[in-house]
């Protein structure tokens, strides 16, 4: 099996080269495709999935990976599948019964900096002067839900703890959290149902 990642920005991509092998078993391939940012991704995804579409065989699926940042969740999820649907391919949330998908769309919530705080010790292992308390207190309690933006949450962190003091290099940060992450036991919801997903993939699961 061999999968293809369609995701916005190249800090996103970083997270995912070490995430995916604690994933991912030895005989699945992938490959990263990064964009220019959201509004990039959006654009040409059409284009991108049509192509995918006059060639894809069955032991391949695309996984669409990309950040709520403050828009609608539920608005955001509908346009990815409609974006798939019309070109012709079958998504994990429209599969019927028996059939399989070629496509996973997964949203980031709110940012990939959630993942993040999803692992508190992945923080810990990168940057050891940040609290190991980190995880108890109330803000940073429910990844998903940071008030007042997750990258800017990360910052302040690694800031305090004597880290990043010219502002927050996210690929940076990116490839040295990532690298100690537990994939199982990340505490963020939108990564768990990534997880889940990827499970599935590689499971032929429709459901």
């Amino acid at each position: 099996m061999h999968l293809e990642f369609l995701v916005e920005e190249a800090s996103l991509e970083s997270a995912l080269t070490q995430i995916l092998p604690k994933i991912l078993p030895s005989t699945v391939t992938y490959k990263i495709h990064a964009f220019r940012g959201k509004t990039d991704l959006l654009a040409k995804l059409p284009n991108r999935l049509k192509g995918y579409q006059a060639w894809l065989p069955p032991d391949r699926k695309i996984v669409v990976l990309i950040d709520k940042d403050r828009e609608d969740c539920l608005k955001l999820k509908q346009q990815l599948e409609i974006m798939a649907i019309s070109s012709g391919l079958i998504t994990k949330s429209s599969c019927q019964k028996d059939k399989l998908f070629q496509v996973l769309n997964r949203i980031v919530v709110e940012e990939l900096e959630a993942w993040f705080f999803g692992d508190v010790e992945a923080i810990c292992q990168a940057y050891p002067k940040v609290s190991p308390n980190l995880a108890t207190q109330k803000k940073y309690r429910e990844p998903d839900a940071i008030k007042g933006g997750t990258w800017e949450a990360l910052e302040r962190v690694l800031r305090k703890a004597g880290y990043h003091q010219g502002g927050l290099e996210k690929y940076k940060a990116s490839s040295e959290i990532s690298k100690y992450m537990n994939p199982e036991l990340n505490r963020s919801t939108s990564f768990q149902a990534f997880y889940r997903g990827l499970l599935d993939c590689i499971n032929n699961k429709q459901i």
